[in-house]
């Protein structure tokens, strides 16, 4: 097993397939959540106590931290990562990325004080009375709610393509470097942040099944893994009239063990069960608590298998 792991062309290796998982879901449950508060049919008085909101700021943050903080202990000097953060390469990837996480995170912050502004003025009430000034800081920012959102939800469709402009900026590799990935990571970074996102408003907030979030989560479910489905067969179509050495590609990546990894992980269990479980089963089930957390961890899982067998079995052929 771990010889399919440390093939001789890998420069970029698990933390890395992870680390892109992570930033999908962020990307992903940023969108679904802004989408929301600005869709919903529903009126939310107070998006604070809403659980996709909640769970937006949540998986908006946590996931991209944990990323970050695995990429800098990846590392050959993990102490020296802090001049990443000032010392920005217009013509680097990586370093581009530096500046949008820094751009990104700080413009989460800004719409998640705006959302939760009323228990973060009685946390300091009570706890900081001396920066009683914030609170005004922060009501006086609420007017700036809409053009926040739109620069944050345009910011995590980004992050979402970036994951895979990462990879195909690996030009010597014919299977990575290739268009369709970002739009590919976009797709399937949304998709693992629908599913995220279901897990955490059914585990941690307790919905029902038949909640009005759940029903609008489901209306994104379809479009998103048909568009997955339809990227992926341009993505392999692509490759195979790509002749030379991307046919090549193609052939190593889908045959022996990363191959397996993309039909059973991929295609079957992240892609052909989630739509069969949203187009062909009843009202009943497709609404049960239950499933919908079944039918979320394989959508989770096919979404990590993808990170892994387009980084792993894209580094099986140079160019």
């Amino acid at each position: 097993m771990t010889e399919h792991f440390q093939t001789p062309n890998l420069v970029w290796d698990s933390t890395i397939a992870i680390y892109l998982f992570l930033l999908g879901i962020s990307s992903g449950a940023v969108q679904l959540a802004i989408a929301f508060r600005n869709t919903s049919s529903v009126k939310l008085a107070k998006p604070s106590e809403n659980w996709i909101i909640r769970s937006g700021v949540m998986l908006g943050f946590v996931p991209v931290l944990i990323g970050l903080t695995l990429l800098i202990f990846h590392l050959a000097r993990p102490w020296t990562f802090w001049k990443l953060m000032f010392n920005y390469q217009f013509h680097s990837v990586m370093s581009m990325g530096v500046l949008l996480f820094q751009v990104y995170l700080t413009t989460l912050f800004v719409w998640s004080v705006i959302i939760f502004k009323d228990e973060i003025a009685q946390l300091i009430e009570r706890f900081v009375p001396a920066l009683k000034f914030v609170i005004k800081w922060i009501y006086a920012i609420q007017g700036w709610l809409k053009p926040v959102e739109v620069v944050l939800f345009v910011l995590a469709a980004v992050l979402g393509a970036y994951t895979g402009f990462l990879l195909s900026a690996l030009i010597s590799y014919p299977m990575l470097n290739n268009p369709v990935l970002p739009a590919l990571f976009l797709a399937s970074g949304t998709s693992s942040g629908i599913a995220a996102t279901f897990l955490m408003i059914l585990l941690a907030g307790k919905l029902s099944g038949d909640s009005h979030e759940i029903h609008f989560i489901h209306k994104f479910e379809v479009p998103i893994m048909v568009t997955e489905l339809g990227l992926l067969v341009c993505f392999f179509v692509g490759l195979y009239f790509g002749g030379g050495q991307r046919l090549v590609a193609l052939q190593n990546a889908l045959s022996g063990f990363w191959g397996w990894v993309f039909w059973i992980g991929v295609f079957l269990i992240g892609i052909i069960i989630p739509l069969i479980a949203n187009l062909f089963v009843s009202e009943k089930w497709k609404y049960d608590r239950n499933f919908i957390i079944l039918v979320s961890i394989f959508d989770l899982i096919g979404v990590l298998c993808l990170r892994y067998f387009i980084l792993y079995a894209g580094q099986l052929t140079v160019a």
